[in-house]
């Protein structure tokens, strides 16, 4: 292999084979008491009835001290890809060569053994990313230092907040001194002083040279910390190339996209179909990324294949992480729409925009009338809202209150003075 390289993947895939009936087994006892029921009743047995493909034909290089954002709708892909890469899950086929020392931080808890404690689960854990037990002995102290849940250490892991999975998870792999660290979308769990301690633990590994692949809906942060994005779409790679323009085609893809648990049928036979969906901002122009604060109209373009009596248009504005933020319906707002027989457009007024800053999209499902069955259910576009402070730890969204104490310097001043976020962006 190349020495310029620290990750080599030709052909990468991983298929799963799928049975009817088939549960998630949390616990391999459950598993196994699931199996003797199944062996001494006779029911239960399952059939194969097909393979799912995860992950198909996955080919990059990535160079020593590249930063590559991994990128992708929820089961493109992504966590597999770093699995397989981190030797967790075995490729179904082609192969990876890794030039370094490791460091992976996946979906919260992978590697954790939940009924040993947080003490037992930091050797555990180190000896999976390739530290010695002395080598973890060490820096023991180090370590527990870092997690800040030392009144926990002794717990078992089970009763562990998720917070307090990835705190324990980060400390282990940021005391591996890894040249090649893999982060999972888990930095988006846990509080705000930890995150930055996270990420300026990760600008570190930087300013060292050192290689990080790094999943995230979050396209800020994409953008902060990577050059170079690969795109994933329903498990194979889209676009492997520069940051700005891998974004670009990953919202596009986003755009009047059907959504999978639509229940609508078959598009083609749809009687009403999204055509079009644009954010408007305050001057009146199309846009996609909104300041926290600022009024947002949402213009919908339908077509009509054939007559449609008092459609109810539901309109939901979906955080990265597939949280229904609010949802907007013509039905509960009171608005009739008659026959809809032609093609025509349709707006919705947002009177201010207080969502924090993330990555959300907007999905649109037309109804029968009422709230029957789903006709037309489509992704119509994506957008960003942006703010320096308001981020996911304030909440979904966030809105400025009023404060009164003895405290407070001029309790004279109308709350709308005094808070520096309580202006309205007009």
């Amino acid at each position: 292999m190349s020495g310029s390289h620290a990750i080599v993947a030709d052909g990468l895939g991983k298929s799963y084979r799928m049975w009817s009936g088939e549960t998630q087994h949390d616990h391999l006892r459950t598993m196994l008491v699931e199996r003797a029921k199944a062996m001494l009743t006779g029911r239960g047995r399952k059939r194969e009835v097909g393979e799912f493909w995860a992950l198909r034909d996955a080919s990059f290089r990535i160079r020593h001290g590249e930063n590559v954002g991994i990128i992708g709708l929820n089961g493109a892909g992504k966590s597999t890809l770093l699995k397989m890469l981190s030797r967790i899950v075995e490729p179904t086929t082609g192969s990876a060569r890794i030039d370094g020392r490791v460091g992976a931080l996946l979906e919260v808890g992978t590697g954790f053994a939940p009924e040993l404690t947080g003490r037992e689960n930091i050797f555990l854990y180190g000896s999976i990313l390739g530290m010695s037990r002395a080598e973890v002995a060490r820096k023991f102290d180090a370590i527990v230092a870092f997690t800040g849940i030392e009144k926990h250490l002794d717990v078992p892991v089970k009763r562990y907040s998720s917070g307090m999975y990835v705190r324990l998870g980060f400390a282990v792999a940021a005391h591996l001194d890894p040249e090649i660290l893999f982060l999972d979308e888990v930095l988006a769990v846990g509080d705000l002083a930890f995150q930055r301690k996270c990420f300026d633990f990760t600008k570190s590994l930087q300013e060292r040279d050192a290689t990080i692949l790094f999943v995230s809906h979050n396209m800020f942060n994409i953008k902060t910390m990577c050059d170079r994005v690969i795109y994933l779409k329903q498990g194979r790679i889209e676009y492997d190339g520069p940051v700005d323009a891998g974004i670009e085609v990953y919202e596009r893809d986003c755009r009047l996209a059907v959504v999978s648990w639509d229940g609508g049928g078959d598009p083609e036979h749809w009687p009403i179909f999204v055509e079009r969906c644009e954010l408007i901002g305050r001057e009146g122009c199309a846009k996609t990324v909104f300041d926290h604060g600022e009024r947002m109209r949402i213009r919908l373009a339908y077509a009509s294949r054939r007559p449609l009596v008092e459609p109810n248009v539901m309109v939901s504005i979906v955080r990265s992480d597939g949280v229904t933020c609010c949802t907007y319906s013509t039905e509960a707002d009171g608005l009739s729409l008659g026959t809809v027989a032609a093609d025509g457009t349709l707006e919705l007024d947002i009177p201010i925009t207080r969502l924090v800053a993330e990555m959300y999209s907007v999905k649109v499902v037309v109804r029968h009338k009422g709230y029957q069955d789903i006709v037309c259910a489509q992704i119509g576009t994506t957008f960003h809202v942006r703010d320096e402070l308001l981020s996911h730890h304030f909440g979904v969204y966030h809105e400025g209150g009023t404060w009164r104490g003895d405290a407070i310097a001029d309790a004279s001043a109308p709350a709308t003075e005094r808070g520096p976020l309580a202006a309205v962006r007009d």
